[in-house]
């Protein structure tokens, strides 16, 4: 096979109509159920699929890291919220600079970082945007919902250079499930959390205007999600194996692959690929075994991998593959991949035209 023959491999590629695709079917979705949208970038990290995500109706972005913030401010996305606590003195200082430049969001769930962004907003003279960031299950932050998460913003609620928007939860917990029935079970009692929270947040007399959830599992269920005012879905622009094997979506929705070249056969039913966890990633997929599905040939396992090498695995008494025959990779956790890469090759109708640049890889602070 000879898979974009004039790209080095292992190359990353992006199927640009399956990628525009994939922003215009969220775009609808969520505007039938009247729900806004705020995209995650973490999944893609590229300024030019941000300007399409917003051109298809996003209200702003979503960043992780105060870094990616300034990276997409730069390249003039004016609607950012930073969903990650901003602690320490430089963090501060930047996101001080930042928000005097961009409409600026950000979440807090400490009385040490509502005091570092209220410092903020007094200095500055303009209020910090804050969400009061609600633990969804993972335990990784947040306040617990209800009377916890309301004593907590009713303290901070005095301190000056703040304003309280409203809430904001992660609930990673969905990716256990898999098939529609239980996807809409976990988003339906996400929207309840969130929602009973809001309650009462109201009656105590503190904002919630933004109603801020959604992975793109709770995302796709979106018609389940009754009171969210917005979502953030991410992974929905590329898919991967792991979407695959939830019953997310179909092969055919996945539009970042690897292209790697088969370098050596050494036994029966074994083959070397020049793919490895610096092409791949070492994730493993929800709902299935391996690090891939090798498009077009279910048959095959991507079974294991070193850095730069990857062993498929297949019926000994076939010989699917020979040295120097290329193969599409669907990576398990799509949203890694672009990190591993300055840029991405765009392709349309199997032919390369164009190349994606990652303008926020490796932004870690």
């Amino acid at each position: 096979m000879s898979l974009y023959k004039e790209l080095p491999t292992p190359v990353a590629i992006i199927d640009m109509d399956i990628l525009q695709r994939n922003i215009d079917g969220m775009a609808a979705r969520l505007a039938a159920s009247g729900i806004l949208h705020r995209p995650h970038i973490k999944s893609h990290k590229s300024a030019a699929i941000a300007r399409m995500q917003l051109a298809a109706g996003a209200i702003g972005i979503t960043t992780a890291k105060l870094s990616e913030a300034e990276v997409f401010a730069a390249a003039g996305v004016e609607s950012i919220l930073i969903a990650y606590p901003l602690i320490g003195a430089d963090k501060l200082e930047r996101f001080a600079k930042l928000h005097m430049k961009c409409g600026l969001l950000t979440t807090v769930d400490s009385a040490a970082g509502a005091a570092g962004l209220s410092e903020v907003g007094v200095r500055t003279g303009k209020p910090v945007e804050v969400l009061i960031e609600l633990d969804g299950g993972l335990h990784r932050g947040g306040r617990q919902a209800g009377g916890d998460a309301v004593r907590f913003a009713l303290e901070i609620n005095k301190l000056p250079g703040i304003r309280i928007s409203g809430l904001m939860g992660y609930f990673g917990t969905i990716y256990q499930n898999s098939g529609e029935a239980a996807f809409i079970e976990a988003t339906r009692a996400e929207a309840a959390l969130m929602m009973e929270t809001a309650a009462l947040f109201r009656e105590a007399g503190l904002p919630a205007d933004v109603i801020s959830t959604g992975s793109s599992p709770a995302a796709l269920m979106c018609r389940e999600l009754e009171g969210v005012t917005e979502v953030r879905a991410g992974n929905y622009v590329f898919f991967d194996a792991s979407g695959v094997g939830m019953g997310l979506a179909s092969e055919d929705d996945c539009a970042l692959r690897v292209i790697a070249t088969v370098v050596s056969t050494p036994l029966p039913g074994r083959a070397t690929i020049d793919a490895g966890t610096k092409s791949l990633t070492s994730d493993k997929a929800h709902g299935r075994d391996g690090f891939g599905i090798i498009a077009g040939h279910p048959e095959v396992k991507l079974a294991a991998l070193n850095e730069e090498h990857g062993f498929l695995q297949f019926d000994p008494l076939t010989s699917p593959f020979q040295i120097g025959d290329r193969i599409e990779i669907i990576p398990n956790h799509s949203c890694v991949i672009p990190n591993l890469n300055a840029r991405v090759a765009g392709v349309r109708g199997g032919q390369w035209t164009e190349w994606i640049t990652v303008d926020a890889r490796g932004c870690m602070t």
